[in-house]
């Protein structure tokens, strides 16, 4: 089998802000959720072997990590129009029949790597793929066991790609981040460490732990700060068995869903790809 782990913070925000430059500034009440729903059930309409699959979501955008680094990302500046779809996402999710993670005191991120991990060790699941470009989550990649998928671009990277990618291979990706830093994320990186100094040093040296003293310059304890902040955790207990994860079709409710949400093809196709109707052809 194969197990499908979804970003759908990232899905929400794409969705949102795509929908807007193509509605030229008007933003439809849950057309960010229906674009959602909609990339969730592609998965789950390609998928002809039995579809399993969770949807991770950041329920309150801050984290722990907050606590770590005062500049780190948090809710500030999302859109009223945007941040007031994050909860009906979640209830139509559930709705649609897709076990979703709404996270509080981790990140969405977090709860890929906790489910990429926990569905990596059984037995009968031959790949994870994880959908989303977050590079953080590069560093789940295992071998072809686990890849990370890029659906917008279509791209697929195994433990081979990711190192094509960003020189490293996916264990050290938490040191690249935390030496040249992260944006988004909102950590600065190290002073005078550029990506190819930092690639270069990850693949003399190792980890950061493992440098010789002298290397950062007496910046080594802001490095270990900021690999901690790019570290995903992989404990959350999402599910004991992958067998939960199994999509069986959408719930009752999921009609008046799409109803609220002026879908209703997204109700016959659910319909559909759960072999609940019969197909017209």
């Amino acid at each position: 089998m194969i197990v499908h782990l979804i970003d759908g913070t990232y899905e929400l925000f794409r969705h949102f802000y795509g929908l807007r430059r193509f509605n030229k500034g008007k933003d439809r009440r849950y057309g960010a959720v229906v674009g959602v729903l909609q990339s969730v059930l592609q998965i789950i309409e390609n998928d002809t072997g039995g579809t399993y699959l969770g949807v991770a979501t950041d329920h309150v955008i801050e984290s722990f990590r907050n606590r770590l680094w005062a500049g780190y990302k948090n809710g500030a500046g999302i859109e009223p129009a945007l941040r007031a779809q994050f909860e009906p996402l979640e209830e139509a999710l559930a709705a649609m029949g897709v076990v979703r993670w709404p996270m509080i005191e981790l990140e969405a991120d977090d709860a890929l790597a906790s489910a990429a991990h926990l569905a990596s060790k059984d037995k009968k699941v031959e790949k994870v793929a994880i959908w989303t470009p977050d590079k953080d989550l590069a560093q789940c990649v295992q071998g072809t066991h686990v890849v990370q998928i890029d659906g917008r671009r279509k791209t697929i990277r195994d433990a081979a790609g990711i190192r094509e990618k960003f020189g490293v291979d996916p264990a050290l990706i938490p040191d690249l981040l935390a030496l040249v830093g992260d944006a988004a994320d909102g950590y600065p990186g190290i002073a005078g460490i550029g990506a190819k100094t930092a690639v270069e040093l990850l693949n003399r040296y190792g980890q950061i732990e493992d440098f010789p003293s002298n290397v950062l310059h007496g910046q080594r304890d802001l490095a270990l700060l900021f690999k901690k902040l790019a570290t995903l955790r992989t404990d959350a207990p999402l599910f004991k068995k992958v067998e939960t994860l199994r999509w069986c079709g959408p719930t009752p409710a999921f009609a008046k869903w799409t109803h609220r949400m002026e879908a209703p093809r997204l109700l016959e196709r659910c319909e559909k790809a759960a072999g609940l109707t019969s197909d017209p052809k």
